[in-house]
């Protein structure tokens, strides 16, 4: 059963990551050249937030013993 989590919280955290990672491509990719581009307006965009969900499960479920 620790395997089989563990294996589950690695795939959640990567995915998530992943995720992210394209999803911030796309919002740089949407900001107009006239809007500034801070770090601020990226990590805060609220279509992170799914991402940030799928991270933090991943790691609850690493850090939680069964």
């Amino acid at each position: 059963m620790e395997i089989a989590s563990s294996i589950l919280a690695m795939g959640l955290v990567a995915a998530g990551l992943i995720g992210q990672g394209f999803e911030m491509k796309k919002i740089r990719a949407s900001i107009r050249t006239d809007e500034q581009m801070s770090p601020k307006n990226v990590f805060t965009d609220r279509r992170n937030f799914k991402w940030y969900a799928l991270i933090a499960a991943g790691l609850v479920l690493s850090f939680t013993k069964f």
